[in-house]
């Protein structure tokens, strides 16, 4: 994984694990924003975030500093931005919006991935350029939340797909042939490098499907092409923030 073992920290069940999360995300942002002056975190897509961000949206406005906040994306779907698929919109109505239009959360500092445009490459070179543009080469985010399939795939870095090969590009269009996406399709997706020049990188896990990806990650030998969250060792610190039925094929006391 990295040059130091991950910190993986085991929670009972998903919303335990979700308000973890967001207990240290708040701190992380109030940090950031104390030192930086501002917080820049990519959001992941798929059902164990959207409860994290729905416990975000319950503590209110007042809960981060959300005038200060970016918001990224660690990957999108090449669907327009109101198609039930895309992961802005998950964002967008599991947080976003119920927090309120009065945040300051508007386009100058929510930078979606434009999915819908005819030609994926275009989108991430575009979505490349703006994360240069806005910190720096390479762009270094705060904090970069992920996901992981039952495959042991991350953001839209699938098993066997070119991604997972790129040393060069922050922001890929991806060709992707997975049962998970039901053939083939091309996603948008930050590169390993992106995600590696975080600050920080949380992985959100639960459920029984993820157990036996989760032990193949983290304790089966390096075989990224395989298990593309291997590639993920960030030159800041990495946590895994999982729950019991994830963690159930572990062998190791974590």
């Amino acid at each position: 994984m990295s040059a130091r073992d991950p910190v993986v920290r085991r929670f009972p069940d998903l919303d335990a694990l979700s308000r973890a999360a967001a207990d240290e995300l708040v701190g992380l942002a109030r940090a950031a924003v104390a030192e930086r002056g501002a917080f820049g975190i990519a959001l992941s897509g798929g059902s164990t975030p959207r409860r994290l961000f729905q416990v975000l949206a319950a503590r209110g406005p007042d809960a981060l500093p959300w005038e200060r906040v970016e918001l990224w994306w660690g990957d999108e779907r090449t669907v327009p931005p109101d198609h039930t698929e895309s992961n802005y919109r998950m964002a967008r109505e599991s947080l976003i919006e119920p927090l309120g239009v009065d945040l300051g959360l508007g386009a100058a500092r929510v930078h979606r991935i434009a999915g819908e445009l005819a030609d994926p490459d275009a989108a991430a070179a575009a979505y490349e350029r703006a994360l240069v543009d806005a910190l720096g080469a390479p762009p270094v985010l705060d904090l970069v939340l992920l996901g992981m399939g039952p495959d042991g795939h991350t953001a839209s870095l699938f098993p066997g797909s070119p991604a997972l090969d790129e040393a060069r590009r922050w922001v890929v269009a991806n060709p992707v042939t997975s049962p998970l996406v039901h053939g083939t399709t091309t996603r948008i997706t930050l590169t390993a490098p992106a995600i590696n020049a975080a600050r920080r990188v949380r992985f959100l896990v639960a459920g029984a499907d993820k157990a036996a990806a989760l032990a193949a990650v983290l304790e089966g030998p390096r075989d990224p092409a395989r298990t593309p969250s291997q590639l993920i060792a960030p030159r800041g610190d990495l946590a895994w923030f999982v729950d019991e039925a994830a963690a159930a094929a572990l062998r190791g006391a974590r």
